[in-house]
């Protein structure tokens, strides 16, 4: 708030300094400057009457929210607007392996407006406990078999609160005799799981999904690389955001947030570990020789301590050529007791031992170069050696780093299509969070990218329009930004009122300057309207004269008004 002051301040200032020098040039021009304020009343007004209305902002644009439609064929939609939680199931599995205080899926969730939103009506699912477990599922309208279309995922995420640890990832649940809803917990087999996670500073986007082995019939996690792009503001600003995963037959991925893509690749080629394992491994059973050789160096088994080695010279030694300074207290001691300590009332010899006043300073050795007894420096010893060792040389048996042999790799296989995975047949949302209010909103999975596009404008795109009707305009924004960082203040005022200082500055330098109440103007003649009114007062000889000689004089940029 200060260096709001001071912009204000600042501006006032600088008018002052305008005004300033508008007079000074009044009082130097004494009696060759004219009033004229009279003869320029009728143009003033005129000035005056011409100037548009002052006209208000056009109010902000309000954006009416209707519940998205899907366009196309859809496996699921939900945007919640019907304000329940029907068609979801809840979750009173216990998880393994955990305290009995906390191992129970006792997390709430409801369906509620999002804070501060700027659509009434439109709701989401909202995780609202924190530090327990939270687990919801619903059922597809069929189930998603990956065949030869691809397969898109999307809905929003708002982290209202921010996030401190915890997820909003959602899994495609496969589809097995065994799946009951009821009783969806953590190790609930899955076909995919996507979306944003966070603890600590570290922030992800998973992309996981599980591949079976064709020859052992086991799943594994195959995880997409990490992006490049920051996603920490996805996270941190309290926004909705889009996010759509993008499976294709050709096996092919992109994930995207707020329709932009943050990641892409290739289910061959970017999952960790590899769908397909390698064709060879290393020899488990083979072992390394005791004989191999694996040193690249080794000491010259010739060389030889030179007999002059002192292995005992120290690394440093006493300055020979040192001498005391001048003035050095030999006998005064660096430190001595407190003349000024006094014994408190309450020390007690028998409990606390003898009594001594605290150690100070010497003040003698202030003025002098030291106290004490003098000893000369230490410096480095150029007789130091150290301990003797042989050199290096090459080892004429080295073998080089051994590395077991390869064999083939019994459990090797190559399946060219992993995006052919297990059907899935709900979508659920199995989350611990150590913050609440995770808002959720419009999840829809389908095949077309048209489709996924319509819902994703009828629903994240109206909440986007929204927010940016009521965001406050640029002069708004720049406050805004200013109470944050109180530095930009500085910046406004160089990149602002300097430059309209200056404009100010050479306005008022001119010669003519005409005040009306509260306003200020400034008029400029050009140089033929001088010319002429000179003409009228002089003669036709006197304006010959006045034309050769304006012609060897430099043109003027202002003209004063004389009096005749």
């Amino acid at each position: 708030m200060e260096l709001k002051w001071l912009l204000y301040v600042t501006l006032l200032a600088l008018g002052t300094l305008a005004v300033q020098a508008h007079d000074m040039d009044d009082d130097n021009d004494g009696d060759d400057v004219v009033d004229i304020e009279d003869d320029l009343d009728d143009g003033t007004e005129e000035v005056e009457e011409s100037k548009p209305e002052t006209s208000t902002a056009p109010p902000a644009p309000k954006v009416t929210y209707r519940p998205p439609v899907p366009t196309g064929e859809v496996y699921f939609a939900e945007s919640f607007d019907k304000g329940t939680l029907d068609g979801w199931i809840l979750s009173r599995a216990k998880k393994d392996d955990t305290d009995d205080e906390i191992a129970k899926y006792d997390g709430k969730w409801e369906v509620q407006d999002m804070k501060d939103t700027k659509l009434p009506g439109d709701k989401g699912l909202v995780l609202v406990t924190r530090a327990k477990h939270h687990a919801i599922s619903s059922k597809l309208s069929k189930p998603f078999v990956f065949d030869t279309k691809p397969l898109i995922i999307q809905y929003e995420v708002n982290f209202q609160n921010g996030i401190e640890c915890g997820g909003a990832y959602v899994k495609l649940l496969s589809k097995t005799p065994e799946l009951n809803l009821d009783q969806f917990h953590d190790k609930t087999p899955y076909t995919i799981m996507f979306g944003p996670d966070k603890c600590g500073e570290d922030y992800k986007l998973h992309f996981i999904f599980r591949h079976k082995n064709p020859k052992t019939g086991k799943y594994e996690e195959k995880h997409a690389k990490r992006p490049d792009a920051d996603l920490k503001t996805y996270f941190t600003d309290k926004k909705t955001h889009l996010y759509t995963l993008v499976l294709n037959p050709d096996n092919s991925f992109e994930i995207l947030v707020d329709q932009t893509v943050v990641n892409s690749g290739n289910l061959l080629n970017d999952m960790s570990p590899p769908v397909n394992p390698p064709r060879e491994i290393e020899d488990p059973n083979d072992q390394k020789p005791e004989d191999w050789d694996e040193r690249p160096k080794i000491p010259d088994p010739d060389a030889v301590k030179p007999d002059d080695w002192d292995e005992d010279a120290p690394a440093k030694i006493a300055d020979e050529n040192a001498v005391k300074p001048e003035g050095w207290l030999d006998h005064e001691p660096e430190y001595v007791a407190d003349p000024d300590a006094e014994k408190p009332e309450d020390w007690d010899e028998d409990m606390d031992g003898e009594w001594e006043a605290p150690q100070i300073a010497n003040p003698k050795c202030e003025t002098a170069p030291g106290c004490g007894t003098w000893q000369r420096p230490m410096i480095d010893n150029p007789n130091y050696k150290g301990k003797w060792k042989p050199p290096m040389i090459d080892n004429v048996n080295y073998q080089g780093i051994w590395k077991p042999r390869k064999i083939p790799n019994p459990d090797f296989f190559e399946d060219f299509e992993p995006f052919k995975m297990t059907p899935f047949s709900a979508v659920g949302l199995e989350l611990w969070s150590m913050t609440s209010d995770i808002f959720f909103d419009n999840f829809i999975i389908c095949t077309e990218r048209a489709v996924a596009d319509d819902w994703a404008s009828d629903g994240w795109g109206l909440k986007k329009a929204a927010d940016g009707a009521a965001e406050p305009g640029v002069v708004g924004q720049m406050m805004a930004a200013a109470e944050e960082r109180p530095w930009l203040w500085v910046v406004y005022i160089l990149t602002v009122a300097l430059p309209v200082f200056l404009v100010v500055l050479f306005c008022c330098s001119g010669k003519v300057c005409l005040s009306s109440g509260n306003k200020l103007f400034f008029f400029y003649f050009p140089l033929e309207e001088k010319q002429k009114s000179d003409a009228d007062i002089g003669s036709a000889s006197q304006e010959e004269e006045e034309e050769e000689e304006e012609d060897d004089r430099k043109p003027a940029s202002e003209v004063r008004v004389h009096n005749h």
